[in-house]
């Protein structure tokens, strides 16, 4: 079988080609502001990849580093600052935080209006009643994966396996909703799920998000299915040129040749998250202007 292969990045750059020519129309570029607490290296490469996609598509962008003893109350504070400048569209908060600082704390204290990852719960309560305000980007991404490759969820059976915040639960209910990206039937599977290559094997389409290196096989996706790997794992290899090597959560004989169609680690859904987030800071731009 010949699996296609579908790419993130060509449509993270027709979603920058489109937000380049709206930013040139506009009196002022929109602003994103991140907060970044620590020295998490993964965290690291993920904003300066922000960054770049902000200089790419010509926001404004400002990246807050705070060392990773900062106490909470400064972290407020500076989150407070941003929600009353008028010049910052969207602020994103860097997770994960040091354990000495309540997450849910910091999150509830940004303005929703600015809350451009979407996890504020005032905006995931809005996804859950379907009129969601900012989709989170890992999910959203996915969907104009599929979506831009021509893959229809609608009416077909999708597995999630994984139940985070940031991407299986918020995704779950995008495909449940009613709509062209929706109608699909979902199961939202986790570590609980008994006979977990069973259940997933039921699956047209298999969303892998568990963080966990090659956590599913051919024992979990049939053959002839389409998978989205949203696992970026890295990996100790003596081969590769600096010791180590990203992988997903899909083993690779999941992949090509069995699967009919998947996304590759690097490049697959990773592109489209980054795409997503500037997108939704467009879009709290007009809606903050709009509204103003």
């Amino acid at each position: 079988m010949e699996s296609r292969v579908l790419r993130g990045s060509v449509v993270r750059d027709a979603v920058f080609a489109d937000l380049q020519r709206k930013v040139r129309a506009r009196a002022r570029p929109p602003g994103l502001a991140v907060i970044l607490v620590g020295d998490d290296p993964a965290s690291q490469v993920y904003v300066r990849h922000k960054s770049k996609g902000c200089e790419q598509v010509g926001f404004r962008q400002q990246t807050i580093r705070l060392p990773a003893e900062t106490r909470q109350q400064e972290v407020l504070d500076r989150l407070a600052r941003l929600n009353a400048d008028p010049a910052t569209d969207g602020i994103l908060v860097q997770l994960p935080l040091p354990a000495h600082i309540d997450a849910e704390q910091v999150l509830l204290a940004l303005d929703p209006r600015k809350d451009v990852d979407g996890f504020h719960p005032e905006n995931l309560g809005r996804l859950v009643s379907g009129r969601p305000r900012f989709v989170p980007c890992t999910p959203k991404g996915i969907l104009r994966l599929l979506a831009h490759h021509g893959v229809s969820v609608a009416g077909q059976r999708v597995a999630v396996v994984g139940r985070s915040i940031i991407v299986g639960r918020p995704l779950a209910l995008l495909l449940g909703l009613k709509g062209p990206a929706g109608d699909a039937t979902v199961t939202l599977c986790h570590s609980s799920t008994r006979d977990l290559p069973a259940v997933v094997q039921e699956a047209d389409i298999v969303v892998a998000a568990m963080g966990v290196p090659g956590g599913l096989d051919r024992r979990h996706v049939r053959r002839g299915a389409v998978v989205v790997d949203v696992g970026i794992n890295r990996i100790d290899d003596p081969a590769a040129r600096n010791g180590t090597r990203l992988v997903g959560d899909v083993a690779p004989e999941a992949l090509a040749g069995w699967a009919a169609a998947y996304t590759p680690v690097p490049g697959g859904v990773g592109p489209m998250t980054i795409a997503m987030l500037l997108e939704n800071t467009w879009e709290a731009m007009v809606s903050r202007e709009s509204t103003a």
